[in-house]
């Protein structure tokens, strides 16, 4: 099947518009994306090869030839074509590593001056790769596509190359350079007639293509440029703990795994057939998908097959918990609490009574903020449950002094005395929330100056009632 009838099986511009959607929708833009893609072309000396009844660089050039028919006319799509070792040749073990030039540059209408330049090619030099990937961040165009209203773009690099890197250069550390600085998507990269360790050595920069055979090479080319040009479709199944994916409305967020930076970011949503919603994602990237659960749902090194539909399944299992107040007389007083991680000291979430949650599945410590403070251990979350905690409701314990004083407030834990709040040393009027229980209350008049003076009373805070001690 020709590149031009697999795209029609691809449809362009509705990808485009949908890979886009995310990003419009960040910036108010109604434009579909323009795809700007950079072919860094190999005509070093050793393209010269012979690859079956022909050299690599004739099988190379005329591939590169037909493609450029195919893409002609298609829609939001710039080309240039950059090339090295075609200018300097190698003579007396010498190189030229600056032997590197763009030759084509970018624009709506740059393929007769492609085909032309590429019919002239002649493989004469070396192989410097990072210099060539390093120089091709300049020849993309500028943009401000991070201000509202201004076109999304996509760079894209591909590059073409028989051999490794001759210039004692890092092709990686560029590519990864290029990546993070948010210059190009990850570049692809087709290896023509590579050994084994040359492969390796190019896997690093890139989306790697291996041809072995000229058949195979318009094979992976063409597979490269439609997933270049293309979004696909997939699915995101947030599947509960038995496997089925039902969970959904949580939002989702899609990372490049290799830069970190922000790809998609939605509502996961089930369609009017129970069904995950279908998106269309970008195959280019490799992914890195955050279900925000509570702790998050994360599943590393997606990648999404172009051309066919791709189903992505993150476990992501939930359950609701609610913290209540108990019954009693009263007006209810707001608690926060804290969830923790079973035996995990960090705060995980803090929220207030009586208002639900939902968490991953799974073992949870909860730190209830009254007087005394409230430790619940052991909290397990059910898949599609809700999990009640009751925290009873707290009494109001009032202490008037004469004269203001020293002292504190213990809660009475059978023979132990837990302290629980210190009394204003310059109040005679104090109040406080406490959960029902036994206390006693120490204190000592400010103008007295011996210990034997301290006053110690006990007491019993009932929930949703009033106590006062009077010293």
């Amino acid at each position: 099947m020709s590149l031009l009838k697999t795209l029609r099986h691809l449809p362009l511009l509705l990808g485009a518009l949908l890979l886009a959607a995310p990003l419009l929708a960040q910036q108010g833009n109604t434009q579909p994306p323009l795809t700007r893609m950079l072919f860094v072309f190999d005509a070093s000396n050793s393209m010269n090869a012979f690859w079956g009844n022909k050299t690599r660089i004739e099988v190379a050039k005329e591939l590169m030839l037909r493609s450029l028919d195919e893409l002609q006319g298609i829609p939001d799509l710039e080309l240039a074509l950059r090339v090295y070792g075609n200018r300097s040749p190698i003579s007396a073990g010498k190189q030229d590593c600056d032997d590197t030039h763009l030759e084509v540059p970018f624009s709506a209408n740059s393929i007769p001056a492609m085909r032309n330049m590429i019919k002239g090619i002649r493989a004469v030099g070396t192989t410097p790769i990072a210099r060539s990937l390093e120089r091709s961040a300049d020849d993309f165009p500028s943009t401000n596509t991070g201000r509202r209203g201004e076109r999304p773009v996509r760079n894209v690099i591909i590059l073409i190359t028989d051999g490794i890197e001759a210039c004692d250069e890092d092709p990686c550390a560029v590519s990864r350079a290029l990546q993070s600085k948010g210059i190009v998507l990850k570049p692809f990269v087709i290896g023509v007639g590579l050994d084994e360790a040359e492969k390796y050595t190019l896997r690093c920069i890139g989306n790697f293509f291996d041809a072995d055979t000229p058949e195979l090479f318009e094979h992976v080319l063409k597979i490269v440029l439609t997933q270049a040009l293309n979004s696909t479709t997939a699915q995101i199944n947030l599947l509960t703990n038995d496997g089925k994916p039902t969970e959904t409305d949580v939002p989702v967020t899609l990372y490049d795994q290799r830069t970190g930076a922000i790809r998609y970011h939605f509502v996961h949503t089930l369609n009017d057939r129970g069904m995950p919603d279908t998106l269309m994602l970008d195959p280019v990237y490799t992914y890195r998908v955050v279900a925000h659960t509570l702790p998050p749902s994360v599943r590393e090194n997606v990648t999404i097959k172009p051309g066919t539909h791709t189903i992505v399944t993150v476990d992501a299992g939930t359950g609701m918990l609610l913290v209540k107040i108990g019954s009693g007389p009263g007006d209810a007083h707001v608690v926060p609490y804290i969830v923790r991680k079973a035996g995990d000291m960090n705060t995980l979430h803090a929220m207030d009574a009586g208002s639900a949650q939902r968490f991953r599945t799974g073992t949870y410590d909860l730190e209830v903020l009254t007087l005394p403070r409230m430790l619940i251990p052991g909290v397990r979350i059910e898949q599609g449950r809700t999990t009640d905690v009751v925290v009873p409701k707290a009494g109001v314990l009032n202490v008037v002094a004469a004269t203001p004083g020293p002292g504190s407030i213990f809660a009475v834990k059978g023979d132990e005395l837990e302290w629980v709040a210190d009394l204003d040393p310059v109040s005679a009027r104090m109040q406080w929330r406490l959960l029902p229980g036994k206390y006693r209350i120490t204190y000592r008049s400010r103008n007295a100056r011996r210990t034997e003076l301290s006053i110690t009373k006990d007491i019993t805070i009932e929930s949703g009632r009033a106590a006062t001690v009077n010293f």
